[in-house]
């Protein structure tokens, strides 16, 4: 199996997490396409006797139950978890959990896109709310809703050890009818949006946004800085792109960008020993200090200071 790195950011590959974990990878899955394994958290937490998982990338996607006091990291935003809680995590976006007492349990499972995309679902991961990038895909759960995907997860456990010749479609199966569970958690806005042609329009921006991020490598440079550019590329004038993005997010074109540049700005700075005329240039400014009067006028704080 090829656990090649997939770029010079701090990104935790499979192989990095195996030797972190000190786990075993999953007898018969080399002959596979893709890679799947799954976990006891506690038993996780007990092999790396340390209680904080690292803020970064995964090269990999994740779900994970997780019951017990914690405070989840996800791209810059922050998420109390009282008592139980259901996360999704894709490789787009850097998060981590920090447990805030002693009794941790649950479960997760760690895979790629090749390895579900032989369950010929149709299913296309990057495509549904789950994994959208600006969500919170991270949902508070009820005891009974925690039995409900424990069950599911503890099927997933057994089925791993089994001699079954299909146990990874099956366990394919299972991966869905996870996501499927947290689809029906989402708000029925997030699952069914409206189609006008605004929104339509919206839509395309957006994924036109996301698709210039991550920024991998210091040599990756941001193609699209200005809402003529995004304009330029969804073919409708500046003035329309801005009109209906205000009427479907109450945010001007500018301001969208804006704050999505400056969460990645955020990301490079805490996960990355780049310099900043590094990162400035990767987030397309010519010169390092219109990004620090930029991210100064953000955030309040100069590049140097945030880092810190």
């Amino acid at each position: 199996m090829n656990f090649a790195n997939t770029g010079q950011m701090e990104i935790t590959t499979l192989e990095n997490f195996y030797r972190d974990t000190a786990s075993l990878i999953p007898e018969g899955i080399n002959k596979e396409i893709g890679h799947f394994n799954v976990f006891k958290i506690e038993d996780v937490l007990a092999r790396q006797n340390k209680k904080v998982m690292p803020y970064n990338r995964r090269a990999y996607y994740k779900i994970s139950v997780i019951s017990g006091k914690n405070k989840a990291e996800y791209a810059d935003k922050v998420i109390d978890i009282e008592h139980n809680a259901l996360l999704f995590a894709t490789p787009k976006i850097p998060y981590n959990y920090v447990p805030q007492d002693d009794d941790q349990h649950g479960f997760f499972c760690i895979f790629t896109d090749e390895f579900l995309i032989q369950s010929k679902s149709g299913v296309v991961l990057d495509d549904l709310p789950l994994f959208q990038p600006g969500g919170y895909p991270i949902f508070q759960l009820s005891a009974e809703e925690v039995d409900d995907i424990t069950f599911i997860f503890r099927k997933m456990y057994k089925e791993l050890s089994s001699d079954y010749a299909y146990k990874y479609d099956l366990i394919r199966n299972y991966i869905l009818e996870l996501i499927h569970y947290g689809q029906k958690l989402q708000p029925a806005t997030t699952l069914y949006p409206s189609h006008t042609a605004s929104a339509r329009v919206s839509s395309l921006f957006i994924e036109l946004l996301e698709r210039q991020f991550p920024i991998e490598s210091p040599q990756q440079k941001l193609n699209l800085r200005t809402a003529k550019d995004y304009a330029d590329r969804l073919a409708v004038h500046v003035n329309h792109l801005n009109k209906v993005l205000k009427e479907n997010t109450g945010k001007t074109t500018t301001d969208i960008i804006t704050g999505r540049i400056v969460q990645e700005a955020k990301i490079l700075l805490k996960q990355t020993d780049w310099n900043i005329s590094e990162i400035a240039y990767s987030l397309g400014f010519e010169q390092v200090a219109h990004f620090s009067n930029f991210f100064r006028k953000q955030t309040s704080f100069a590049p140097l200071a945030f880092r810190s």
